[in-house]
């Protein structure tokens, strides 16, 4: 099966466990791997027969940064299900970070990764 990689999408947004983190928000990252058949899109060189990236990228900045969660694990499967809606979407790979979590003594990055499929 083929696929297409986004990396690298930096949206704002407010989930967390913290009540703080709903209400001040803090950056996430998320890079996606998307499932489809590529071959139509191949011999057309048609946008209709492949996965807008700008219109998937718009779709999880605007999910990001609308979505109050408590948990990434939420966002992330949110995020998921969102992009499954596309008809042509087998299967999708959510790999979301919290960039800076708000966690004493700790400058590292928190990721979480979920494959989903269609079915």
């Amino acid at each position: 099966m083929d696929c297409i990689h986004l990396n690298g999408i930096r949206s704002y947004g407010y989930t967390g466990f913290l009540p703080e983190e709903q209400v001040l928000g803090q950056w996430f990252e998320v890079d996606l791997v998307l499932w489809v058949n590529l071959a139509a899109a191949g011999r057309s060189d048609r946008i209709e027969d492949t996965v807008d990236y700008r219109q998937t990228i718009e779709q999880v900045k605007q999910l990001i940064h609308q979505s109050k969660y408590a948990l990434i694990e939420r966002l992330a499967t949110a995020i998921a299900e969102q992009l499954l809606h596309h008809s042509s979407l087998e299967k999708v790979s959510v790999k979301l970070t919290k960039v800076a979590a708000p966690i004493p003594d700790f400058s590292g990055r928190i990721t979480i990764e979920i494959t989903r499929n269609r079915s």
